[in-house]
Parts: C-alpha cells; sequence; structure tokens
C-alpha cells in the first residue's frame, strides 16, 4: 500500500542523468502537475552524447538536447537545462558532478525534488546504469531540506493521473524519435513510447498512478 503523494509544493526539480530519463516513468505526474500551474524544472548532467549508436557524440549531444527540449513541452515543461558533463562518465568525476548539482540546486530553489533510482538493480538480471546511481547519490546527498523522492522500484507514494497524462507522456517520449528509432530500428517509435510509458504505471481499478520513494523529507 502507497501513500498519496504530498501536495504542498509548488516548485519541483527534476535531476537526472540523460535526455529521455524524465520520460521513463516521471512524464504522467509531471503533465498532471504541470495542468495543476505547478512550475518544474529539468536539471541534466549530460547531453547524452554517447547514446547513439553510430552517430559522433558532437552531433548526437544537440539533437539529442533538441529532443529533450521539445519532449518536456510536450508534458508542460519549459525550462530545462543541461549541466554539459561527460555522458557515461559520471561515476568517474563526482566531485565534479556534485558541485554542478549542488550549484543548480541553488539555481531553482524547489520544494520537491525527484531524481534517479540509486540501487544496484531494478530486478534481477536488470542492473541499474552508473550515470544514474552517481545522480541519485550526489542529488541524495545534497538535497536535505526539501521533498525528495526517487524514480524506481519499490515506491513510497503514488501520484493519481489521467489518461490524458497518460497520453501526454507518451507523446513526450516519442519526442526522443532519433534516439529511439536507433535503439530499436524494427519498432515504430510511438509504439516503444506507448508500451515504456505503460509499464510505467499501475492500475488499480479505475485509478491510474505513477510511483515514487520517498528519501527525505522537509
Amino acid at each position: 500500500m502507497t501513500m498519496a503523494f504530498p501536495t504542498d509544493w509548488q516548485r519541483a526539480l527534476i535531476i537526472v542523468a540523460h535526455p529521455d530519463d524524465p520520460e521513463y516513468g516521471l512524464a504522467p505526474a509531471v503533465s498532471k502537475w504541470t495542468r495543476q500551474g505547478k512550475h518544474v524544472t529539468y536539471v541534466l548532467a549530460t547531453s547524452g552524447e554517447a547514446g547513439i549508436e553510430g552517430m559522433p557524440p558532437d552531433e548526437a549531444g544537440p539533437l539529442r538536447e533538441q529532443e529533450q527540449i521539445r519532449a518536456g513541452l510536450q508534458v508542460g515543461v519549459k525550462d530545462i537545462e543541461f549541466l554539459g558533463l561527460p555522458d557515461s562518465r559520471l561515476a568517474e568525476h563526482p566531485e565534479e558532478l556534485r558541485e554542478a548539482i549542488a550549484a543548480a540546486v541553488r539555481r531553482h530553489p524547489a520544494e520537491l525534488v525527484i531524481s534517479l533510482y540509486r540501487g544496484p538493480e531494478w530486478g534481477p538480471g536488470l542492473p541499474n546504469q552508473a550515470d544514474h546511481i552517481a545522480v541519485g547519490d550526489a542529488v541524495a546527498d545534497i538535497v536535505t531540506n526539501a521533498w525528495l523522492f526517487e524514480n524506481g522500484p519499490e515506491p513510497t507514494h503514488h501520484v493519481d493521473v489521467s489518461d490524458e497524462d497518460v497520453q501526454a507522456a507518451i507523446n513526450s517520449l516519442a519526442e526522443h524519435e532519433v534516439y529511439l528509432s536507433v535503439l530499436d530500428p524494427k519498432t515504430p517509435v510511438m509504439s516503444q513510447a506507448r508500451a515504456q510509458v505503460y509499464r510505467s504505471i499501475a492500475r488499480d481499478g479505475h485509478d491510474i498512478r505513477v510511483g515514487l520513494r520517498l528519501i527525505n523529507r522537509p
């Protein structure tokens, strides 16, 4: 049994490692919050420049930034900052990562912060990414005076969302068109997006829910 997600906040900061990370699990909740008039900011440690096979980093990075900007707009997010740290190498530079995230937290004050799951595995045989663990650890170390949740297994709280929010999340993930088309050339991008978003939500009768795990509270 999970608890209802807190509502006593107006500004949220979502801190992740790569473009598309906000869309894997969080986007339906983000859509709901922005429709309610809450302000959501995304901070991405990297531009995902190592994430498109066969594409040079100096081409992939700007492309993935633009895909993320369009993805954010689909769920009402206009403020997105890229910290420019090296993709796939965040764990090699923990102090630089921590300093960059701490500065971003100061630039974007918020009552709610959400980051990435820090555990070694999502499940048996499903290892977590080193960049995700590094970002999650840094955020957990820095954020001590706000609601802090992570997007991962074993949620403690849930956000009730609507079919409208689910569709906005699908459209958001589908904005990562080039990335997804290279990741799985045989499956249409919209089909990939729909399947992933459906995996990220839980249905309880007529309710549609996004689960998040509480790390700290103010």
